[in-house]
């Protein structure tokens, strides 16, 4: 009987070891299956998103096309800062060497292009933008027009010249303004080079407002902010909410990163103090 006794004590402790083992075999499985888990490379995440570009079509010759745009800039200080553009060349008798040496002016009047239409893959190495294709139209933007200049007809028509007292109390007439009672949706421009414009809503974040004078902002301000681009360094920009991607002023321009914090969400009004954007909270 006692030898009985211990044979079952001995088979019953080799049997508790066995189940150890396995439950630490278990253990491990389980514990490794979850290493592997958190050790896993995760995978890259690939978003789509749309920008609305502004894409030129030039024209040949192309040094008399660079004449025009020229004249456009000048017209309107800052109209292609931090624009995405897309140049199509679709049509255009060129080689890859002209095709190069087009980007290439283009850069030095700070037209940075981000995709070519139109043009043959084998051209675009890796000096040249990507080739773009399938984009889908969307409204145009209206260029500002040249001012009217007052041309000597009164003398080519043989006729007396204008009396100048009388010239300039014409002159002294209201500044010409645009008021906009609709937001202004993203995607959307509003340019008015000959004065000043007032927007009783809100700009929202990819739209711009490009003036000639002063900007007045009823609402919040999210996009892009051109005042004083026919070289009115006295214009301001108003706002009641500042959440501005970039603001300018006859030229200077200041982006999103480089405003003070302090100044988000605040209503403020903006100005020129020589080379240098100055703003301040209003009330």
């Amino acid at each position: 009987m006692a030898a009985t006794k211990a044979v079952g004590r001995s088979l019953g402790h080799e049997i508790n070891q066995l189940l150890t083992i396995l439950g630490l075999h278990r253990n491990n499985r389980k514990l490794t299956k979850m290493t592997n888990v958190l050790t896993q490379a995760r995978p890259i995440r690939l978003k789509g998103r749309s920008f609305l570009a502004l894409v030129l079509t030039p024209e040949l010759p192309f040094e008399d096309w660079v004449v025009r745009l020229d004249d456009l800039a000048a017209r309107s200080a800052g109209f292609f800062l931090r624009r995405p553009i897309v140049l199509d060349v679709s049509g255009l008798p060129i080689d890859r060497a002209q095709l190069r040496e087009m980007v290439e002016m283009l850069a030095t009047r700070n037209v940075r292009i981000m995709g070519i239409e139109g043009a043959r893959p084998s051209w675009l190495d890796s000096g040249l933008p990507p080739a773009l294709t399938d984009g889908r139209p969307a409204s145009d933007i209206e260029a500002p027009a040249a001012e009217a200049e007052a041309a000597p007809a009164a003398e080519d028509a043989g006729e007396a010249a204008p009396d100048p007292v009388a010239h300039a109390a014409h002159d002294v007439k209201a500044a010409p303004s645009l008021m906009v009672t609709q937001p202004v949706r993203s995607g959307q421009s509003i340019i008015f080079p000959e004065g000043d414009v007032t927007i009783v809503g809100s700009v929202a974040s990819g739209a711009e407002v490009v003036a000639g004078g002063s900007i007045h902002v009823y609402g919040t301000l999210r996009g892009r902010a051109l005042a004083g681009t026919m070289g009115n360094s006295a214009a301001r920009i108003f706002c009641r909410n500042l959440e501005a991607e970039l603001i300018a002023i006859d030229g200077f321009y200041k982006t999103a990163e480089d405003m003070e914090p302090a100044l988000r969400g605040r209503a403020v009004q903006i100005w020129l103090e020589g080379d240098k954007i100055v703003a301040g909270t209003l009330g």
